[in-house]
C-alpha cells in the first residue's frame, strides 16, 4: 500500500509533466490565448472579406480636382478608373502611368484612395512658354523644353518660337554640337527669364544658333539675347535700357554688362 509520500511525489509529476509551455502558462492562461487568437483570426478574416468581398468598400465616384484646360470627363476617361470594383485593390500607380501617357499636357498627378467609395485625381497641367507652329496648327512647349499638346490657335500671349539656324558655319556647327532639341531647350529658359513685362510684349523667339537667340517685341521692337546663360542679368539690363531709350528699336543685351540700344 502506498504511503501519503508516494501520492505527493506522483501529483507533483503529474501536474509537472506535459509540455513547458504549458507548465509556465497553466490551463486558464492558455484557454484566453487560444480564445482571443481565434478571435484576432476572425477579425482579419472579416476585414479582409469587408476590403475585397463586401459591397460595402467599392469604387463609385471618380473626383477629378486641377484642370483648366482639360476638362475632368477627359480626365476620368483617360484615368480608365475600375468603378465597382473593391477601393484596396485599385492600381493607383497604374493609373497615374495611363493618365500621363494619355493625355501629355497633365504635368503631374496624385491618385487617391478617398474612403470608403471614392478615387480623387489632382492634376496640375502644363504650361506653354512657346509655340511652335505646324502647318496650320500651334504645339505648345513647356519650361522643360517638353512639346505636350497641338492646338488649332496659339494660346494668347504665348510667344511663337522659330528655330531658324543659318548656313553659316558657325550655325552649323552648333547644330551638329547640340542638336534642335538643345536649341529649343535653350530658347526656352531664355524665355523664362524674361522680365514680366517684357514677357507680355514679345511676339517671337528666334534662334539661330547655341548663342544667338533674339526676340521679336511689339511696334516692330527688337532684342538680341545672346545665349540662355545669365538670364537674370540679362533681363534686369533689358528693363532698365527700356526705360532708358523708350524710343529704341533694337536693344542688345548679349552681354549683360555691356547692354545696347540703337534706332528711334
Amino acid at each position: 500500500m502506498a504511503g501519503p509520500d508516494t501520492a505527493e511525489r506522483g501529483a507533483r509529476q503529474q501536474e509537472s509533466s506535459g509540455p513547458p509551455l504549458v507548465r509556465r502558462l497553466g490551463p486558464r492562461r492558455l484557454r484566453t490565448i487560444i480564445i482571443l487568437a481565434c478571435v484576432t483570426v476572425l477579425l482579419g478574416a472579416g476585414a479582409v472579406w469587408a476590403l475585397y468581398g463586401s459591397q460595402w468598400l467599392r469604387v463609385r465616384d471618380v473626383a477629378v480636382s486641377g484642370t483648366a484646360v482639360l476638362t475632368p470627363q477627359q480626365v476620368r476617361e483617360a484615368a480608365d478608373v475600375p468603378v465597382g470594383a473593391p477601393l484596396a485593390s485599385v492600381d493607383t500607380g497604374a493609373i497615374e502611368a495611363r493618365l500621363r501617357r494619355e493625355l501629355p499636357r497633365i504635368h503631374t498627378v496624385d491618385v487617391a484612395r478617398s474612403w470608403p467609395h471614392g478615387i480623387s485625381l489632382e492634376v496640375t497641367e502644363r504650361t506653354p512658354v512657346l509655340v511652335v507652329r505646324k502647318g496650320s496648327n500651334f504645339v505648345e512647349v513647356d519650361d522643360e523644353g517638353v512639346r505636350f499638346a497641338t492646338v488649332s490657335e496659339a494660346p494668347r500671349g504665348v510667344p511663337l518660337l522659330e528655330t531658324a539656324v543659318s548656313s553659316s558655319r558657325s550655325a552649323a556647327a552648333s547644330l551638329r554640337r547640340f542638336g534642335e532639341a538643345r536649341l529649343v531647350r535653350e530658347a526656352v529658359e531664355a524665355a523664362g527669364s524674361l522680365p514680366a513685362g517684357v514677357a507680355r510684349q514679345t511676339r517671337l523667339v528666334k534662334v539661330r544658333s547655341y548663342d544667338d537667340i533674339s526676340l521679336e517685341l511689339g511696334a516692330g521692337r527688337t532684342v538680341a539675347w545672346g545665349s540662355a546663360e545669365n538670364g537674370a542679368a540679362k533681363g534686369r539690363a533689358l528693363t532698365a535700357l527700356m526705360k532708358a531709350a523708350p524710343g529704341a528699336r533694337h536693344f542688345d543685351v548679349s552681354a549683360p554688362t555691356a547692354p545696347a540700344s540703337s534706332g528711334s
